[in-house]
C-alpha cells in the first residue's frame, strides 16, 4: 500500500467497508416496506441513499465523505524518524494512550527491530510495535516536534 515516494498510501476505505459488510453483514434485519403501498419494493434496499436524482446533493455528500476520510485517516500525521535505525514513518499523537503510526513498506522492511523479529522466525504482523520507534516518538513529543492533538 506504500507509494514509491515513501508517502503513506491512503487506504481505499470504501473497498474495505464493502468487503467487511460482505464478510460480516450489517447485523440488521432488512424487512423494509415501500412507504407508498406497504409492500417490499422491487429494488434492492440500500443503507444510504445515492442521491442519483439530485446531482448537487450527491456531489456534496461525496465531498463530505472525502473530507471525513482525510480527517480520520491522514489529518495530523507528522513524519518521525526512528533515532535508532532512521526509518521514517508518519505519526499522529492524540494522547498518551493513543498514537497512530502509518508505516510504509520501506520503513517496515528497514526497521532493525522488525528485522530481528523476522530473523528469529517471528511474524512482524503479530508484533505490537517497535519499542525503539516508540522511544523516538516519545522523544519527538518531549522535544515539542510532535504535537499531541486534541481528541476528535
Amino acid at each position: 500500500m506504500a507509494r514509491s515516494d515513501d508517502q503513506p498510501a491512503v487506504p481505499d476505505v470504501d473497498r474495505l467497508a464493502r468487503s467487511m459488510l460482505l464478510l460480516h453483514g450489517d447485523h440488521h434485519d432488512h424487512d423494509e416496506r415501500d412507504a407508498s403501498n406497504g409492500s417490499r419494493g422491487s429494488e434492492s434496499w440500500s443503507k444510504s441513499r445515492d442521491f442519483a436524482n439530485d446531482p448537487q446533493r450527491a456531489a456534496a455528500v461525496a465531498e463530505a465523505s472525502r473530507a471525513d476520510r482525510e480527517h480520520y485517516l491522514t489529518a495530523g500525521l507528522q513524519p518521525v524518524d526512528c533515532r535508532f535505525c532512521h526509518v521514517a514513518v508518519t505519526v499522529k499523537r492524540v494522547g498518551p494512550g493513543h498514537t497512530a503510526v502509518q508505516w510504509n513498506a520501506q520503513a517496515a522492511q528497514r526497521c532493525a527491530y522488525f528485522a530481528e523479529v523476522r530473523e528469529s522466525g517471528g511474524d512482524t504482523a503479530r508484533t505490537k510495535s517497535c519499542p525503539r520507534l516508540g522511544d523516538s516518538i516519545e522523544h519527538a513529543v518531549a522535544e515539542g516536534y510532535l504535537e499531541v492533538l486534541p481528541d476528535g
